[in-house]
């Protein structure tokens, strides 16, 4: 099946906690729709032999996938941006980039409790595609990743799906949301939705303090 070609380049930006899907979602997306799929994860290792994840190999990281993001977008080309957006002034310097390149952005937040996240993380099977070069986490680790990260803001473009939903439920509520904002056209789109089943959920609020960073209940 012929992918989906944009109208004109996008930038998708995941969030969520580790383990809530979004590595899987991001490959299978980019199997649908013709766009750069740039994985954290599988670069990492791609780069460092044995990585150790210290502050100096998360910053060469960094601006290596900035640096293919602002390539791709320069030449037209989409990207699923598959490093977990967790803070507002990482994502609005991604806008930025995006806006010099006459890109569209859009965020996609994956709503997970932190326990289900959390024990998705800890069973990764090395064996599976998705799972090859993702990061475990132990429980301290976890909240550590958690504590830093600040939930999408009112003023961002962002769509919420369920972590819990299947691909097709998700995919259905993004490729609606591509459509609407003049992304891909509407003809394109229609064989790529499903009945919805609440995949555009509401965000409660109920699990963010006062600094926009996650609370979390792992014990």
């Amino acid at each position: 099946m012929d992918k989906i070609l944009p109208e004109k380049p996008v930038l998708v930006m995941l969030y969520g906690f580790p383990g809530s899907g979004k590595t899987y979602f991001a490959r299978q997306l980019c199997e649908e729709i013709q766009a750069a799929h740039l994985e954290e994860d599988r670069i990492r290792y791609e780069l460092f032999e044995r990585p150790r994840f210290t502050k100096q190999e998360n910053f060469a990281l960094n601006r290596i996938m900035e640096y293919m993001t602002s390539e791709f977008l320069n030449s037209g080309i989409s990207v699923v941006y598959d490093m977990n957006a967790m803070r507002v002034s990482q994502r609005r310097q991604l806008r930025e980039m995006a806006r010099k390149h006459k890109a569209e952005v859009l965020i996609v937040w994956f709503q997970l409790d932190a326990d289900t996240a959390y024990l998705r993380n800890s069973q990764r099977d090395r064996r599976r595609l998705d799972d090859r070069f993702a990061a475990g986490y132990d429980v301290e680790q976890f909240k550590e990743v958690a504590s830093h990260m600040q939930q999408p803001e009112p003023t961002e473009e962002f769509i919420v799906v369920s972590g819990k939903h299947s691909y097709p439920s998700q995919r259905s509520s993004v490729i609606k949301k591509l459509a609407d904002n003049g992304i891909i056209k509407p003809s394109a789109a229609m064989h790529k939705m499903v009945k919805p089943d609440l995949v555009n959920l509401v965000p409660s609020g109920g699990n963010q303090n006062q600094s926009g960073r996650q609370n979390i209940t792992l014990q």
